[in-house]
């Protein structure tokens, strides 16, 4: 009988999280069901997932109702679910946590996108999720925005697990591997414990693809030596961009100024591949699954994508395969007129407004039940 690909992967040193969370998964058995069966070992949660979640069932309906009775306001109701959620999920992984020596077993809440260019607002509120979650299995999720950086910084020093997420650029990626170095460097300082600080940096990928593929396929079919070029690279951007980030990651954190720091326990921020479910119908459905297996990575995975690698998937440690053409697909970008670091910056621009609009749509759905609510209380009280 083949054995299940997903759990192949950690044979190959990669971690499978999970791109996804509903009340119901938990209440059900399903979470537990597939820590059990496919070696799942994390779960990620962001605004529009838990838009979905929220908006798209009735798993959070009484729980929505008792808090407006309390007088609660949306964005407090939104918190108190997002924390009770996470707490709970944060239990089930906790023998993997514990099995793993705190280097797997995490479930991510996100601060509030409205922060993601307020250095001093990302700190605030990721101290009090934090408090608030009171798990050694959780991590903060924050931007790598320009202003993300200083948190990073800040919050690894204060011994926070962070999840970097947002990321889309490789000299970006750099900037938030500094920013956890210089963190844990400043936490050594003060004579404080590294080995429980945990991050990940989750580079997303598909959407990278989806905004240069256009782009792309215009050029090839332009002819001349630009079209011979872009088609190479058509498909291929993020793919390249992952493979390139890791040999970064490997260059950094094999470095003499980390080897200090591994030497008093400190871990390694973890790339994670994030954005997987592959949005262009023509490609592989798990194509950013076997083309990123490698050592000491992470693939958050939709669910979806998950059950289609479960299905399909064909495990091998690909991930340093053909390096140098990835570098030449990206170097090459330049000389058809596609500047990457402005694409990736856009990026980063469009994923906050994305964020906000999930937040802002899922404070209206609230906001719509809990004036349902206290309609329902006044006419029981006539």
């Amino acid at each position: 009988m083949k054995q299940n690909p997903l759990i192949t992967l950690e044979k190959f040193g990669q971690s499978v999280w999970l791109d996804f969370i509903r009340r119901g998964m938990i209440s059900s058995g399903e979470i537990q069901r597939l820590i059990e069966e496919d070696g799942l070992s994390g779960v990620t949660v962001n605004p529009t997932i838990l838009d979905k979640a929220i908006s798209g069932s009735h798993d959070y309906d009484r729980s929505i109702h008792a808090l407006a009775l309390e007088n609660k306001k949306a964005p407090e109701i939104y918190e108190s679910l997002a924390v009770e959620d996470v707490q709970n999920a944060a239990g089930l992984f906790r023998p993997v946590y514990d099995r793993t020596q705190g280097k797997d077993g995490y479930v991510s809440l996100e601060v509030s996108p409205y922060l993601a260019h307020d250095t001093n607002g990302t700190i605030a509120e990721a101290h009090r999720f934090w408090s608030e979650l009171s798990r050694p299995d959780v991590m903060i999720k924050v931007p790598a925005t320009r202003e993300g950086l200083a948190a990073i910084q800040q919050l690894t020093a204060e011994g926070i697990n962070v999840n970097v997420t947002l990321l889309f650029g490789l000299p970006r990626y750099r900037q938030v591997v500094e920013a956890y170095i210089s963190g844990l460097e400043q936490r050594a300082r003060l004579g404080k414990p590294l080995d429980k600080v945990a991050s990940v940096a989750s580079f997303f990928l598909s959407r990278i693809d989806v905004l240069l593929d256009p782009r792309l396929e215009k050029l090839a079919q332009s002819g001349g030596d630009k079209a011979d070029l872009a088609k190479k690279a058509l498909g291929q951007v993020a793919i390249a961009s992952a493979r390139m980030s890791y040999q970064i990651y490997k260059e950094l954190f094999g470095s003499e100024r980390f080897q200090k720091l591994a030497a008093q326990g400190a871990q390694r921020q973890r790339l994670l591949w994030a954005s997987t479910g592959t949005k262009n119908p023509a490609y592989s459905d798990v194509m950013y699954v076997e083309a990123l297996i490698g050592p000491e990575t992470v693939n958050t995975m939709p669910l979806e994508t998950l059950e289609a690698y479960r299905d399909h998937g064909d495990p091998a440690p690909r991930l340093e395969q053909n390096v140098s053409e990835a570098q030449g697909i990206l170097s090459s970008l330049s000389r058809i007129g596609i500047d990457l670091d402005q694409a990736t910056q856009q990026l980063e621009d469009e994923g906050v407004d994305k964020f906000i609009a999930s937040y802002d749509q899922l404070m209206e759905v609230l906001q719509g039940k809990i004036a349902t609510t206290l309609k329902e209380r006044v006419a029981k009280a006539q």
